[in-house]
């Protein structure tokens, strides 16, 4: 069985299946699911397929995925907002997203720990493991103050609907709110999972760096970030497949799951028929009358 996979999206779900990603969004005005199919690019394929490579390859393929994945979803939840509104809050965001992830996960984390004389100048490994501490303690706590946040906590919501309705269709059962509720919400395979798988690795590459100036470690982090992309890929794809098969990959991914806790809420049923309508798009089959583009259903 093909791996599916998925995102949150605005009062919505992003499902993809290899080369088919399909949009399901309820509107607010009528409430109403409408399921739009979401064209893929298929420049630099091929990158996509070496090992260590394709984890940074994947990483902006899937950010430019869910970038336009988000803007298809708000312009379909609130179809009377302006457009012109939709496109400047997304370049906002992204831009916001940016600076807090540079600042709040790179350079903070590595001033505060630099400004330690004992450590400025000590062991590098011991320097990294409290960098990688205080980066993980800021990443938590930012989780947290946006999962108290209401809005955020519907697309939480909608994460784990999407988390139910791939076990469902992964368990080779019918795809209805009744099979897909008694699923857990939280999923081995899940960025959240990539994003602690990450922040662990980035601990032990940026140890390879030494314990140089700042401004070098600054710049070792940047240029490092991609080979911690590639490694943390090829370690998030060996749980995802290993996963039942060792009771030692289970252990390890622990903690992503765990982290899924506060990325992940238990949805309404509502929510799971979005999710459920985003699957079955994605992976029922395509006939010669039934385009994969530019498609929209409503029910």
């Amino acid at each position: 069985m093909a791996s599916v996979g998925g995102q949150a999206l605005i009062e919505g779900v992003m499902m993809q299946n290899g080369d088919r990603v399909a949009v399901a969004v309820r509107r607010t005005n009528d409430k109403q699911i409408v399921v739009r199919d979401l064209p893929t690019s298929k420049r630099l394929r091929k990158l996509g397929e070496i090992p260590f490579v394709r984890g940074l390859f994947r990483l902006y393929d899937m950010l430019v995925l869910g970038i336009r994945a988000l803007n298809m979803s708000a312009k379909i939840a609130f179809p009377d907002q302006e457009e012109e509104m939709s496109s400047a809050w997304s370049v906002l965001m992204i831009g916001l997203a940016v600076v807090i992830a540079t600042g709040a996960f790179i350079v903070l984390p590595l001033y505060i720990a630099n400004s330690v004389p004992s450590l400025r100048t000590g062991s590098a490994i011991l320097f990294n493991l409290v960098e990688g501490a205080i980066r993980i303690i800021f990443f938590l706590a930012y989780i947290f103050a946006i999962a108290r946040m209401k809005d955020i906590h519907r697309v939480f919501q909608y994460h784990g609907a999407e988390h139910k309705t791939v076990y469902t269709y992964e368990a080779g059962e019918e795809l209805t709110v009744e099979n897909a509720r008694k699923y857990t919400t939280l999923h081995p395979r899940c960025g959240t999972a990539f994003l602690m798988i990450v922040l662990i690795i980035s601990i032990l590459v940026f140890s390879l760096a030494g314990n140089p100036v700042l401004w070098l470690k600054i710049l070792s982090r940047l240029l490092l970030l991609p080979v911690v992309a590639g490694i943390s890929y090829e370690a998030l794809r060996f749980s995802g497949k290993e996963y039942d098969n060792h009771w030692w990959v289970r252990f390890l991914v622990k903690p992503g799951l765990w982290l899924q806790l506060l990325t992940t809420a238990e949805p309404t049923d509502d929510m799971l028929e979005v999710a459920i309508a985003s699957i079955k798009r994605v992976t029922e089959t395509v006939t010669p009358a039934q385009p994969a583009v530019s498609v929209e259903e409503t029910r």
